[in-house]
């Protein structure tokens, strides 16, 4: 057990019977009453962010996650499948657990967040940029621009859809954002 004290950002406690990770933490010393800590909490299997406030010195329980190397072998219909670097162990995850699954290509390494006492995963976090070709996109049209920045529809490799600039073709190769579903550059062979 641990007390507010110990609250630092990453942290896993166990929160009304679910897991969650310290986004953001801020002990709060008024000049009249009992000190206490503003927290934002995001659940490890939802993702969704939520505000809480504990009371100075109330004990919490802290959980180990692990974040292993893993690298995405297959879909099929039991979900994504993965096997970790170190071990060669496979395991499977519903798609539920990966954020932009649908930017995963086969090969590639991926950390999996792994809850240390049970050995179940619980989420899979994707690098936070990858390579993918572009397999279908629209000609972009000289002068097509109503602002600075003209982006037109494309579909990767994956089957993800993102927007992009105008001048990328069919057959680039682009570094994408993970986070943001982003286009960065183009990527040079």
């Amino acid at each position: 057990m641990a007390t507010t004290a110990d609250f630092r950002n990453g942290l896993c406690i166990e929160y009304n019977g679910d897991l969650y990770t310290i986004t953001q933490f801020q002990h709060v010393k008024p000049g009249k009453g009992a000190a206490f800590v503003r927290t934002k909490l995001k659940n490890v299997k939802t993702g969704k962010v939520i505000d809480n406030t504990f009371n100075a010195g109330v004990k919490v329980n802290i959980q180990r996650i692990e974040r292993r190397k893993h690298q995405f072998l297959y879909k099929d219909e039991m979900g994504y499948n993965f096997m970790n670097n170190e071990t060669f162990e496979q395991i499977s995850m519903p798609e539920e657990l990966i954020e932009n699954a649908d930017l995963l290509k086969d090969g590639q390494e991926v950390e999996v967040v792994t809850h240390a006492e049970t050995e179940s995963p619980l989420f899979a976090e994707l690098p936070q940029h990858v390579v993918l070709e572009v397999t279908y996109s629209e000609p972009g049209l000289r002068g097509d621009t109503s602002s600075s920045t003209a982006l037109k529809p494309c579909e990767l490799e994956t089957g993800a859809k993102i927007m992009v600039p105008l001048f990328v073709n069919q057959g680039d190769k682009i570094r994408v954002d993970t986070v943001e579903r982003s286009y960065v550059e183009r990527v040079k062979e």
